[in-house]
């Protein structure tokens, strides 16, 4: 771990968490780190996140104690709609092109934060990022490895625009390769000079409505202008003593709740957190909690999310119950509780203060539309949503997706900890992984993230992939048990990106982890000469 009395950044590009640190070392709050920090991502993991995407955000006032949660994720264009999809002989939700976009919520959510919990002036937050963008930064292993995917190359090479940005000379840089991107910092300069009505009323906004109307797309300027995001109240349970929260739908963080609360009702495997016993409950717990947030998760404004049944104690009982301790299920329903690539940060300022921070285009390279002259892709967040009539997360214009990115937060007497674990549908499963490998294990942050994960990308089927570091004599009897288990290599990037912070505030000590899965670091704030 990473142990300091003074305020720690950590994020998953180690250009990023610096800048984070210098910000902090400067006076500035968690919140004007993350904001700083999550420019520079923008610019060196633009595959990832970026000014077209969403942000959602919970914020640990250390004076006050209060949790204060964002969600700053945007809806669907009014005029976008299941009846125009058909006619243009879509069947199912597109996961890319213009019709996948939805209005870039990031951009507001960073501002709102700013104005309540930030110090340092605006236009100081995006230096590192026109930087970086201005004269290059050298590109990381882990961002080459997905950069330079096939299916990637082809999306981009389909816009004419992604293609001459991302693909220079025709390409996808190469680890160690200078990479610039002069149009982005033009962005980011706009951003930081008049702030987000650049985005939302003025250039940068003109830029994203020609790039939309000339591939046929459907956003307007009042789409734009009256975006706002909303202050939310954290939803929680306690674990084992622990309080876990995660923000309400339409976040799929009551997911990894229901999950800690399904497996609560499990003592922990003797045999410790990599035996079958122990992973064997986990993904049972895991499909259980996954098949009720994919049929009860949407938009809160235009449906009534059950969420307090879901995340009651009783409710968790009655699912437990209907794991077989020595069989996998492979056809999990949904109960009946009533009578959708990612980076993820946290920060720590010298006052106390967490913020637990995620941002996300959704996709690599989200919707692989580039904003024509400003350096960014809009994100993919429309492929959220489902075509099915009756489902409660429809494709509606005005109305916000089933999202799957998730900051998290827990906390017990002294004891306060942001952390998340980015990369789409792994989420939920990861944050109970982590807990679990926390609460239960005694795993410190950083053992608690590098241990060995699972993943599967729904509910159904006997299917999972697990890391290899898992004994094999632990990957033999969940074989016997029913799993069909694909082994992946050690600290694959698609088990999730990991970042935690604890802060213990008794002593005013940080301790602080970085996922080795990712490019980054947990870097503590320099002291000032």
């Amino acid at each position: 771990m990473v142990i300091s009395q003074q305020g720690i950044s950590a994020t998953s590009q180690v250009l990023s968490s610096q800048t984070g640190a210098q910000i902090l070392a400067r006076g500035g709050s968690a919140v004007d780190a993350a904001i700083a920090a999550n420019a520079v991502l923008a610019v060196t993991e633009p595959l990832m996140c970026g000014l077209g995407g969403d942000v959602f955000a919970i914020y640990w006032e250390a004076k006050t104690g209060k949790l204060n949660g964002l969600n700053g994720s945007g809806p669907a264009p009014k005029g976008l709609s299941p009846q125009l999809l058909a006619k243009e002989g879509f069947k199912r939700m597109p996961g890319e092109g213009i019709h996948s976009v939805t209005v870039p919520g990031a951009v507001d959510g960073w501002y709102r934060m700013h104005q309540r919990f930030g110090k340092l002036p605006w236009k100081d937050l995006f230096h590192d990022a026109i930087v970086f963008a201005e004269q290059g930064f050298p590109v990381p292993e882990g961002m080459s490895e997905i950069w330079i995917a096939p299916g990637v190359v082809k999306g981009l090479k389909a816009n004419a625009e992604s293609a001459r940005v991302f693909l220079p000379d025709g390409k996808p840089p190469q680890t160690g390769e200078l990479f610039r991107n002069p149009a982005m910092a033009h962005a980011f300069r706009l951003l930081a000079d008049k702030g987000p009505e650049a985005f939302y009323r003025g250039e940068i906004g003109a830029a994203i409505l020609k790039t939309s109307r000339e591939l046929g797309g459907t956003m307007t300027a009042e789409d734009l202008a009256s975006f706002s995001s909303e202050w939310v109240q954290p939803i929680s349970t306690d674990y084992r003593g622990w309080r876990v929260f995660e923000l309400p739908p339409n976040g799929q963080g009551m997911a990894a709740l229901e999950m800690l609360n399904i497996l609560e009702q499990f003592p922990p495997a003797p045999e410790g957190p990599l035996s079958a016993p122990e992973i064997h409950t986990r993904i049972e717990a895991m499909k259980l909690a996954y098949s009720d947030v994919h049929r009860y998760d949407a938009d809160p404004r235009t449906y009534d999310v059950p969420v307090a049944q879901l995340l009651s104690k009783d409710y968790a009982k009655k699912r437990a119950a209907l794991i077989d301790s020595n069989r996998a299920n492979c056809e999990v329903e949904p109960g009946e509780p009533i009578t959708g690539s990612t980076t993820y940060l946290t920060m720590v300022d010298r006052d106390g203060n967490i913020a637990s921070w995620i941002q996300s285009i959704y996709g690599a390279f989200g919707s692989r539309v580039t904003v024509d002259g400003m350096g960014f892709v809009l994100q993919n967040r429309g492929g959220g949503f489902t075509l099915e009539p009756k489902h409660p997360n429809v494709l509606a214009g005005g109305k916000r997706p089933f999202h799957t990115i998730i900051p998290a937060f827990m906390e017990k007497g002294d004891l306060h900890m942001g952390f998340g674990i980015m990369g789409g549908a792994v989420q939920p499963m990861a944050h109970a992984q982590f807990v679990s490998n926390f609460v239960d294990y005694g795993m410190n942050l950083q053992a608690a993230l590098e241990a060995p994960r699972f993943f599967k990308s729904g509910a159904p089927g006997c299917d999972a992939s697990i890391e290899f570091r898992v004994p094999a004599n632990t990957l033999q009897q969940l074989s016997e048990r029913g799993h069909q288990l694909q082994i992946k290599r050690e600290y694959l990037e698609t088990m999730g990106r990991g970042q935690a912070i604890l802060r213990d505030s008794k002593t005013k000590t940080n301790y602080a982890a970085s996922d080795p899965r990712a490019d980054g670091a947990a870097i503590p704030e320099p002291i000032q000469p």
